[in-house]
């Protein structure tokens, strides 16, 4: 894992209270060239987090760029199962215990 990788261990949270917050934080990564956000760190989440992800995805796309979304907590990973959105947050298979229903 690259340097620029760390960029996104700071992230504690992704909740409706940080959210704005955390989608500028990943954006700004994007633009950096970061192209793999570990989730390590993330210890409080709710249903905020998955649109977060999901617009980071996009992002991404649109920049013609693939983001690793790694070491989703399973908190993080159950929501991403509950809104069936397991291969749009992490398409490449980066967390395979994330497509165990």
């Amino acid at each position: 894992m690259s340097n620029s990788a760390n960029n996104m261990l700071s992230l504690t949270a992704l909740t409706v209270d940080n959210a704005t917050a955390a989608l500028e934080h990943g954006l700004a990564a994007l633009r950096a060239g970061q192209t793999e956000f570990d989730m390590r760190n993330v210890v409080a989440v709710d249903s905020a987090a998955v649109s977060v992800m999901l617009a980071w995805q996009r992002a991404a796309h649109s920049a013609g760029v693939t983001l690793r979304l790694v070491n989703l907590p399973p908190m993080l990973q159950s929501l991403t199962k509950l809104y069936g959105v397991c291969s749009l947050v992490a398409p490449q298979g980066a967390d395979a215990e994330l497509h165990h229903h």
